[in-house]
């Protein structure tokens, strides 16, 4: 694992000593917890960066879709908007961000919200949709003024909380003993390959706690849509690839991509980028400049949508708006589970959400 300079390790220490004093308080119910009457999964991490909860949201989501009337909720992190909004099919991601933006284009029937405070965000939502029967928190785990159901704590296999150190020397954001809150922990972006006496291991090493249930899960990296209409697919075999991400990990797509060519180059973006029109006259300048006729501009779903949204896109000369119009493809991702446990970890859902949907005759609190 990459280490940053050793002069960050004592801003760690102390940064580390403010969260364990934040969560005690809240242990010893100084700082309150605030419960709901209506089911309410939080999809969360310890590490910064991607661990994958936009697609365990998504996983989630598809789950619960046919029985529920489902919202979520996150803070729509680096939209230019403040406050609690509800997104539209319309929404730009500088209003309610890329995640929430992917998240209501593939599920237009799902209520996608936004607000800083989780806790007002699900009091509006209570108060404006009397019908929802389940919220699923986005990037909540360390949001503790809201008490959820369940806990869903996702770790990135490539990057073992047990090996790494507090921000900002290393990458987590709260000490790892903090798993306890989770009900259920996900083991994310594992090797489709993974022997069991390496699952064993992980789990020796995760130290877990009775009540808490352990899975394993894996990316599906699924066909190449292309960015303006999704149900045109393409194949990349053989092709010269130019990908372009701003995301917190770009290697597994290369990986995967290069399963299909060994043509790639690659321009990376810091996560969340925004797109300026600079980056995009690099993209069309760097396509231009790959002499193979059989070329294909890949990105992420997440980065689609930001360049979707790009407002000037149509101020760039025609010709480089055509290279990135009819060019430009994403890879969608999906959650799959390992072991064959889909089964158990859709059961454990289901059931939490049906005994406890509101007005349910099973419900008390």
């Amino acid at each position: 694992m990459e280490r940053k300079s050793i002069l960050l390790l004592p801003l760690s220490i102390i940064y580390g000593f403010i969260v364990y004093v934040r969560n005690k308080l809240f242990d010893l119910k100084i700082l309150s917890s605030r419960e709901f009457d209506v089911p309410v999964i939080s999809v969360g991490n310890i590490t910064v960066g991607g661990t994958g909860k936009t697609p365990t949201t998504e996983y989630l989501i598809s789950l619960m879709k046919k029985e529920f009337t489902i919202a979520t909720l996150s803070r729509g992190y680096k939209r230019k908007t403040h406050g609690y909004i509800v997104s539209t099919s319309e929404s730009k991601t500088t209003e309610i961000g890329d995640e929430p933006k992917q998240i209501k284009q593939k599920f237009p029937e799902v209520i996608v919200s936004v607000c800083e405070s989780r806790v007002k965000g699900i009091v509006n939502l209570m108060r404006t949709h009397s019908n929802i029967n389940v919220i699923i928190l986005d990037d909540a785990y360390q949001h503790r003024h809201v008490s959820p159901g369940v806990s869903v704590l996702l770790i990135d296999y490539n990057r073992p909380i047990s090996k790494d150190f507090m921000l900002p020397y290393g990458g987590l954001r709260e000490n790892p003993h903090q798993m306890k809150r989770a009900g259920i922990i996900l083991v994310t972006k594992c090797p489709r390959d993974m022997k069991p006496i390496e699952k064993r291991i992980i789990e020796k090493d995760l130290h877990l706690f009775p009540y808490q249930s352990l899975y394993f899960t894996t990316i599906k990296y699924c066909e190449a849509s292309f960015v303006y209409d999704k149900n045109i697919k393409i194949d990349l075999t053989g092709k010269t690839i130019l990908l372009v991400t701003g995301i917190a990990n770009p290697a597994p797509l290369l990986n995967h991509l290069k399963t299909f060519t060994k043509n790639i180059q690659h321009i990376s973006f810091p996560d969340h980028y925004t797109f300026h029109k600079k980056d995009l006259d690099l993209i069309v300048q760097r396509y231009t400049g790959i002499h193979p006729e059989n070329k294909i501009i890949i990105t992420t779903e997440k980065d689609a949508m930001r360049i979707m949204d790009f407002e000037d896109i149509n101020d760039l000369p025609a010709g480089r708006q055509g290279i990135l119009k009819n060019n430009l493809y994403y890879i969608p991702i999906e959650t799959e589970f390992l072991y064959k446990d889909s089964d158990t970890f859709n059961k454990q859902i289901l059931n939490y959400v049906r005994t406890n949907k509101k007005h349910s005759d099973f419900y008390s609190r």
